[in-house]
């Protein structure tokens, strides 16, 4: 397998607002890592695999105190939280998040065949022996990979606040794709920061940890809000009327 010569992309999305992925990593787990510029603190949502240093990768863009977020708990999107100094995360999740014992693998032979088959039949077929298609650096061993356990060091529920001077945004608690999913959202911009309670791609509620009936009811609370931006955990970003489309089809499929 080929090495990256560096294992993170970048897009300036908008002012202030700069979207990360990992483009070697398969799409089931090619997290959006956001960091959103603030006045007084910036705040970055998801850190992706932590194959390779989230940190040393932003670190021209950091100049100022910095909330790294977790909008729940799976591995694409913790595995680099350990290496901030603030970490947020909701009061159900934090506990897993500290003891680091879910799911994560990059072997496929480490992967249950049947979801191997389902991840197939969504159209994201797994080719090779790993969930990569490139090493961050020679000697990396796909088979040895794991997320390192680290406490978030502020639980965060319903309707608690992320303030970072001149922007606010309210925690969302959106479950279903996993018990303690959040969202961001700010009412004055109408911009969600959604993880994967919503994206523009085919949605996961058969994880041990999702519940169908709570995704019904989280999908019709979505569908409600004022929305002009949803940036999600996966794909594209997207409007209210794409988000709607999406609820609506969930719905529609789950009763």
């Amino acid at each position: 397998m080929k090495i990256a010569s560096r294992w993170f992309e970048r897009k300036q999305v908008s002012d202030g607002l700069t979207l990360l992925r990992e483009p070697y990593a398969h799409p089931l787990l090619r997290c959006n890592i956001w960091h959103l510029r603030g006045r007084d603190r910036d705040l970055l949502i998801d850190t992706g695999l932590g194959i390779a240093s989230l940190g040393d990768e932003i670190a021209d863009l950091i100049d100022k105190p910095l909330i790294a977020l977790a909008t729940h708990i799976h591995y694409d999107h913790v595995g680099s939280l350990f290496e901030f100094e603030t970490r947020l995360m909701h009061e159900l999740e934090a506990p897993l998040m500290a003891d680091y014992r879910e799911f994560c693998a990059l072997a496929t032979d480490q992967m249950p065949s049947d979801f191997l088959a389902a991840l197939a039949e969504m159209g994201m077929p797994v080719e090779g022996d790993a969930l990569i298609d490139a090493l961050p650096h020679e000697g990396f061993d796909p088979a040895r990979f794991q997320t390192k356990s680290t406490p978030p060091t502020l639980l965060v529920a319903e309707g608690d606040a992320v303030d970072l001077g001149d922007r606010h945004f309210e925690i969302l608690h959106l479950p279903g794709h996993s018990g303690g999913s959040i969202g961001l959202w700010e009412a004055k911009t109408g911009t969600l920061f959604s993880g994967d309670a919503i994206y523009d791609g085919p949605l996961l509620d058969e994880l041990p940890e999702s519940d169908v009936p709570t995704y019904v009811e989280t999908m019709k609370r979505l569908r409600e809000l004022p929305v002009e931006v949803v940036h999600g955990g996966h794909d594209g970003s997207f409007g209210r009327d794409r988000l709607i489309e999406i609820a609506n089809d969930y719905i529609s499929f789950r009763t």
